[in-house]
């Protein structure tokens, strides 16, 4: 699977940085996270249920972040195991660039799934992925402009 999108969210860059840095913000921003620890600068790990068409289950995995370049962007790269339901793996490259409105947050995806979730089918999994990110980045937008800066 792969997707790209671009949101535009009404704070300066370095708040849109500090949100995404922060795991406090991090968890209450990702749909149906349940835990998030920041292991060191560049791996989190984190515990998220999804239901994607019938099937629901608990990921749990480890996030890695490279090619830091503050406050423009960095790569992110994970994998969730959701037992009988399957996995997911994959990676993003997330950008940050200012904007008369405040920063535009611009993502490009590629990520694969297995077991259950690879047999729901292509269409669905885009959709609730989708759907997801949408409400990730609404949540962020909402949260950085309410963060003054990084609570890791």
């Amino acid at each position: 699977m792969e997707m790209k999108g671009e949101h535009t969210i009404p704070v300066a860059r370095t708040a849109v940085w500090a949100a995404l840095n922060d795991v406090a913000i991090l968890k209450a921003a990702i749909p149906g996270c349940d835990s998030i620890n920041r292991l060191s600068e560049t791996e989190i790990e984190a515990t998220v249920t999804a239901k994607v068409g019938p099937v629901k289950a608990s990921f749990k995995g480890l996030v890695t972040l490279s090619d830091l370049d503050p406050p423009n962007g960095y790569t992110i790269r994970g994998e969730g195991k959701g037992g009988v339901a399957g996995f997911a793996k994959g990676g993003a490259k997330v950008r940050l660039t200012d904007v008369a409105e405040g920063t535009r947050l611009s993502y490009d995806v590629d990520a694969s799934v297995g077991g259950k979730l690879a047999q729901i089918g292509g269409r669905l999994i885009d959709s609730t992925a989708k759907k997801l990110a949408d409400e990730f980045f609404a949540r962020l937008g909402k949260l950085a402009a309410g963060s003054d800066g990084p609570n890791t």
